[in-house]
């Protein structure tokens, strides 16, 4: 008897009926809602094609190598008979050390009943055996180049961690004594859960990763104080209340993404990079970025361009009446960053910009990591499609694509606790915001998706050209600082270094522990991750890397040493602070504004943010 099984003498016959009968209603809704919705976009299909091609392209090389298929076949039969082996000995009363086990950062097996329960024991060591296998047979296929091979290994992956033993009622040990703790209530509020998210979904499922109910924007999250002090068809540009006596003569400007919105970067007041900026001594100003919808189709990267960072240091110069800004900038809002340097160079108006920081940011898109398997020539083809079709492209599919390259953590474990389990997800305020998503302008991201992931345009020469300008990476002189981090999955610090290499002007790169945002947004006072640090840039990152030191704690203080004995916020130039609304600009509405109050759903239904 597999355990945690009652025999049926032991349990309520007619409430288990009755749940039964629930979960079967909602079955049968859930199938409806998914019926209404099978169309799948252009984009998802070449998807699709290209994943069926890769495969077939790796079947086809398999069969040109019988012995590495003979090979795998054995060890699975071996490993068979050694669990089979290991099983009768166990059965036996004989304390057996596991054939294997999971990996330290793999949560899914976190459960004793994993490794003290036989049953399970074996069901756990036969998936990982086979995804062993998988992957290793993957790796020694012949005659495939390194993009199929990354592809294939990519899907391959997603396809195992779907079919984990974690995924499924009979299989979890956790998920059956739940069912068994609450008649298969759990599956009953499962279902319902997984209605809900499909009606919030684009394509795919949206899985709820947060109670969003617990989050208001500018009431417990996105908080710092300040005031819209400009806006246009783009962008508010938000000034933050001082906090010091004296501020730093050059004002602060922030240029963050458009993918998902601002206030990561001002989540709650203990973690806010935007609060700790203020209280060091910057005039801080930041860019909002409006939630595109079909009217905002033909916005370009030119466009913003102008009406961001540009409008933006125009507007700041009316505000403090300074000429040039120190610019902080994040990921794409990087590539933008970049951009904007090199159209300044050339259009000999660099000196708006005093510094450069360059948070997570690529802008050399030769290796653009796992994202880069969703983005070959027939995959952009199809996004264009559904961008000319809409005007747009939803966040939501956007976030889903992302939570696929860390499928386990950020798609499979919510899965399970909402869907299996029942269980509502817990507030969180960074899970809040990665769900709070952003539309992509049409006109804007199929040019950044071909131009700099496919054609890799930005590192060549005259390769991009904005409104009429030619630009040129390596002739910006503009000193710059770099920040990635070790485990980024999204900006690859090995390749974000590439474009550290770019610039004509002084560089310091700078490589942080944990990932994409907690490496990012690393307060000091909790003294996490570390960073590395490195006065040479020699030709590779491994290099780099290899003549690096440690440090401990956060990154943000040394940033701030580096824009202080620079001189670009230069500490014996202090001026009085200026309040939002001092200048020649006035206060629109209080921070965090109207722009980041929108949410995906209200923009689709043509809901105005005035």
């Amino acid at each position: 008897m597999q355990p945690g099984w009652e025999t049926p003498s032991q349990v309520d016959m007619e409430t288990w009926n009755t749940q039964l009968k629930e979960v079967g209603e909602q079955y049968k809704g859930l199938l409806e809602d998914m019926l209404k919705r099978i169309e799948p976009s252009e984009a998802a299909d070449t998807v699709y094609t290209d994943m069926r091609e890769c495969f077939e392209a790796g079947a086809q090389s398999l069969m040109k190598s019988p012995q590495l298929l003979w090979q795998t076949q054995a060890r699975l039969a071996q490993d068979q008979w050694l669990l089979w082996q290991q099983g009768l000995r166990s059965m036996a009363g004989e304390q057996v050390e596991p054939l294997v086990t999971p990996a330290k950062n793999d949560r899914r097996f976190k459960d004793e009943a994993w490794q003290q329960e036989p049953y399970y024991q074996s069901i756990m060591q036969q998936y990982l055996l086979f995804s062993q296998a998988v992957e290793e047979m993957i790796e020694n296929l012949e005659g495939l180049d390194e993009t199929q091979k990354r592809n294939l290994a990519f899907y391959a992956r997603q396809l195992i961690n779907a079919m984990a033993p974690t995924n499924f009622v009979t299989t979890n040990p956790e998920v059956m004594r739940r069912t068994l703790e609450t008649r298969g209530e759990n599956l009953v509020e499962g279902l319902e859960h997984l209605r809900e998210d499909l009606k919030n979904s684009a394509e795919g499922i949206n899985v709820r990763m947060t109670d969003r109910q617990a989050f208001k924007i500018g009431g417990n999250i996105a908080v710092t104080p300040g005031a819209v002090v400009y806006e246009n068809e783009l962008i508010q540009l938000l000034q933050y209340t001082p906090t010091t006596e004296k501020s730093f003569k050059t004002p602060l400007l922030i240029v963050p993404p458009w993918i998902n919105k601002y206030y990561i970067l001002d989540l709650r007041e203990d973690n806010s990079f935007v609060k700790w900026l203020v209280d060091q001594g910057h005039t801080v100003f930041l860019i909002s970025w409006r939630n595109p919808g079909p009217e905002q189709r033909d916005l370009t990267w030119a466009d913003y361009m102008q009406m961001g960072p540009i409008e933006a240091i125009e507007a700041i110069e009316k505000a403090c009446g300074e000429k040039s800004v120190n610019m902080v900038s994040y990921c794409i809002g990087g590539t933008l960053a970049a951009s904007t340097m090199a159209y300044l160079t050339s259009t000999r108006r660099a000196r708006k910009v005093k510094s450069v920081t360059y948070m997570a940011t690529l802008q050399d898109f030769r290796d653009p990591g796992d994202i880069g398997v969703f983005l070959n020539e027939r995959v952009v083809q199809g996004i264009e499609k559904t961008l000319d079709a809409k005007g747009y492209l939803d966040g939501r599919s956007m976030a889903y694509t992302f939570n696929l390259l860390r499928e386990n953590d950020l798609f499979w474990s919510f899965y399970v606790n909402n869907y299996l389990k029942g269980e509502a997800p817990a507030a969180f305020d960074l899970l809040y915001w990665n769900t709070d998503g952003t539309n992509l302008a049409a006109g804007t991201h199929a040019w950044y998706l071909r131009n700099m992931y496919l054609e890799n345009r930005l590192v060549q020469p005259g390769g991009i050209e904005l409104d009429g300008v030619k630009i040129d990476l390596r002739k910006v002189s503009t000193p710059s600082y770099f920040i990635s981090t070790k485990e980024d999955h999204i900006a690859k610090w090995n390749s974000t270094y590439y474009g550290a290499l770019l610039p004509k002007g002084p560089v310091t790169f700078v490589l942080g522990g944990s990932g994409h945002i907690a490496g990012i947004v690393n307060p000091p006072h909790k003294n996490k991750y570390g960073y590395w640090t490195n006065d040479t840039l020699p030709d590779t990152s491994d290099a780099w890397l290899e003549q690096a030191s440690f440090n401990e704690g956060s990154w943000w203080p040394h940033w701030q040493a580096w824009m202080t004995q620079n001189g670009f916020a230069d500490s014996e130039k202090m001026v009085p602070v200026r309040q939002p609304g001092e200048g020649e600009l006035t206060i629109i509405e209080p921070a965090p504004g109207r722009y980041v109050r929108q949410t995906i759903p209200e923009v689709i239904a043509g809901v105005s943010s005035e």
